[in-house]
């Protein structure tokens, strides 16, 4: 039998994606600050509308308002006939300090009283994360997700530059890729693509610009051939979109925002939450073990799985899965994951350098396969390769 996998991903005017985009700008504000911001920002839009909310406590003071019009600006909002604009949106704040129940745990862990400075942290929340990893593209990550992740930031690239000046921030792509038995991608299957439009372009044209100037410049031509299928705004037209389409909520895209569904998840949102939130921290120092571990040569494919409690530095369990493809056993390899990288939240936090303001960028086109972010570094290659 053949074997498939999509993914699907979407542009920065999703609705979704405006709200990752704002909680994510309203973190890196504080957080430049005050670098201690505990931070979790939601937000959620509809038509011409924004509710700002969450549990902030930080020394830090800034303009929300303005900060949310900007991000809202820098996607393309900035008209009122799209039915969303960054000039005239309607914004209510209702935000909150974060729970002292919650600080205790962070602030004075279950080890705080060893005198190792990492042990002070405690999790700030219970709760379980995944990382993954694979050698089937450069970036070692699952080529359906690159893949429509590439195609979606080329179709924003074509609005901003001016290529197709008729298109709107909204849109959506997926990729469906085909596999041999040994799960090595052979070809792409079908794409699909869809964007928003002003009412000047036909159909027809749209159709013929997108193919042209967005599809056949990122996908591979190694991997297309005459059955590959493509459907570009397969139902039309596709006017109404953006938050005056459909509303948005922070943090609805976690698949989008990690593998594409290749591999599991815990369940935890990242945009919006500051990193002693280890839904966040915990799941990026997760990539960085697989990515090092793949790229060291260890595996071919490599999934972890991390749990912890509230108020617990160190993580309950650490799971390893390689699918077969360790060149040593799964449980050696988790072994050497305890040696070899401190999954405590300060430790994480300091590794990866978290305290920055650098979470902006990450609130489109995936939160992995970005060689920018510190977690996908691959500086651990080395230690893994004395193993074997």
């Amino acid at each position: 039998m053949k074997k498939y996998f999509t993914s699907e991903s979407v542009t920065s005017g999703h609705p979704d994606k405006v709200c990752d985009r704002i909680s994510d700008s309203v973190l890196d504000a504080l957080l430049a600050i005050d670098p201690n911001s505990r931070v979790a920002c939601e937000c959620s839009v509809t038509t011409n509308f924004l509710l700002v909310m969450g549990e902030i406590t930080s020394k830090a003071k800034i303009d929300i308002d303005a900060i949310a019009r900007k991000a809202i600006r820098d996607i393309g909002y900035t008209d009122d006939v799209l039915g969303f604009n960054a000039d005239t949106v309607q914004i209510v704040q209702k935000i909150n300090k974060q729970s002292a129940d919650i600080a205790l745990g962070v602030d004075n862990s279950t080890e705080s009283d060893s005198g190792d400075i990492f042990d002070k942290t405690g999790a700030g929340d219970q709760g379980i994360m995944f990382g993954y990893a694979c050698n089937e593209t450069a970036e070692l990550m699952p080529m359906p997700i690159q893949l429509a992740h590439k195609m979606c930031k080329k179709l924003e690239d074509v609005r901003k530059n001016g290529t197709l000046k008729y298109l709107r921030p909204d849109g959506k792509g997926q990729v469906t890729v085909e596999y041999d038995d040994n799960n090595n991608p052979l070809r792409i299957e079908a794409v699909v693509l869809s964007t928003q439009h002003d009412e000047s372009i036909s159909t027809e044209q749209l159709r013929l610009d997108v193919k042209k100037y967005v599809i056949d410049e990122v996908l591979p031509v190694e991997y297309l051939d005459e059955n590959t299928k493509y459907f570009i705004n397969p139902t039309g037209r596709f006017e109404i979109g953006g938050p005056n389409g459909d509303s948005g909520l922070t943090g609805r895209k976690i698949i989008v925002d990690t593998y594409g569904g290749m591999c599991a998840h815990g369940g935890g949102a990242f945009s919006g939450k500051d990193p002693t939130k280890v839904d966040r921290s915990a799941t990026y120092m997760a990539r960085y073990i697989c990515k090092n571990i793949v790229a060291s040569g260890l595996a071919d494919r490599c999934e972890i799985q991390v749990s912890y409690a509230i108020g617990v530095a160190r993580p309950l369990s650490v799971m390893v899965d390689t699918f077969g493809t360790g060149k040593l056993s799964d449980g050696q390899i988790a072994d050497i994951i305890l040696k070899e990288f401190d999954l405590r939240p300060e430790a994480i936090i300091n590794k990866l350098q978290l305290r920055n303001p650098v979470f902006t960028p990450t609130s489109s086109y995936g939160h992995f396969g970005n060689s920018t972010f510190s977690w996908e570094k691959i500086d651990k290659v080395d230690d893994l390769r004395k193993y074997f």
